[in-house]
């Protein structure tokens, strides 16, 4: 039926031509974002899923720079124990030569010079030991925690070493000199034990460093996994999607023209009173 109120056929076309404009309008968006959920109207439960996995891996960049921050914590009281041990195999070495009791005095003081300033020079190694205002060799902290995962449910514990002079590690106290052969000689085993207590505490230390490096390992590769796991959920098919708006495009053009002919339709009722 002929009507000039009413042309079904453009209204079709309409409906047709909006239908491949809307469709056309969310390839484009998935073509120029990436991702073919980028919002909760185009998938609400997987967007809910993903957006909740991305929390997940921010958490985790905490964990990771507390993690580093451990790790740079530990590598320079390491560093430092290292020089400890040194000084502490230097120190021995002038016990040694001072306990020689064929010295004469300005030999033997000469050499008590120079293990005070060994001896100095460890407080002063020890005291420096320290990384963002943590220090685990000077006593000043028992333990340091870290996180280890992204509910801060799990921590990673490093124990302090306390490597002060007179200590439990470095025997040697503030005081010790090479006065005499007899302090010399009673200096030397006091150096060996010590030298064993640093050396077995940067042991410990190097443990802890080796668990730090492979807790922060850990941590990247689940943050990767799930950075993969949602590009999964999101990201849209490029190739597929870019094929898809050429065949809308053509499409669209398509459905102009049937709205442009069906809109023609009611001029054919004139031919109708010639």
């Amino acid at each position: 039926m002929l009507s000039v109120n009413t042309n079904a056929g453009a209204l079709i076309a309409l409906q047709n031509l909006n239908a491949t404009t809307a469709e056309m309008t969310q390839t484009q968006s998935r073509v120029s974002t990436g991702k073919a959920i980028s919002t909760p109207k185009d998938n609400g439960a997987i967007w809910a899923i993903a957006q909740n996995e991305r929390a997940q891996v921010s958490s985790l960049d905490a964990v990771k720079n507390s993690l580093n921050r451990g790790s740079s914590i530990v590598d320079v009281s390491m560093s430092a124990g290292q020089s400890v041990s040194d000084l502490l195999n230097q120190m021995k070495a002038k016990a040694l030569s001072a306990s020689d009791v064929s010295l004469d005095t300005s030999s033997r003081q000469a050499l008590s010079a120079d293990f005070t300033a060994l001896r100095d020079q460890i407080a002063k190694v020890v005291q420096n030991a320290s990384f963002d205002g943590a220090n685990l060799l000077d006593g000043s902290q028992a333990s340091l925690s870290f996180l280890a995962n992204a509910a801060g449910s799990s921590l990673m514990t490093i124990q302090g070493q306390n490597m002060s002079l007179g200590g439990s590690i470095v025997t040697v106290t503030a005081a010790a000199t090479l006065s005499t052969a007899t302090m010399a000689s009673n200096l030397l085993s006091v150096v060996q034990a010590s030298i064993v207590n640093v050396n077995g505490a940067l042991a410990r230390m190097g443990t802890s460093s080796n668990a730090l490096t492979l807790q922060t390992t850990s941590v990247l590769d689940l943050q990767d996994t799930l950075t993969t796991g949602i590009g999964n959920l999101v990201d849209a098919n490029l190739a597929k999607e870019s094929a898809n708006l050429q065949a809308l495009q053509t499409k669209q053009q398509l459905g102009i023209q049937a709205l442009s002919i069906a809109n023609q339709a009611p001029q054919t009722i004139l031919s109708l009173f010639k």
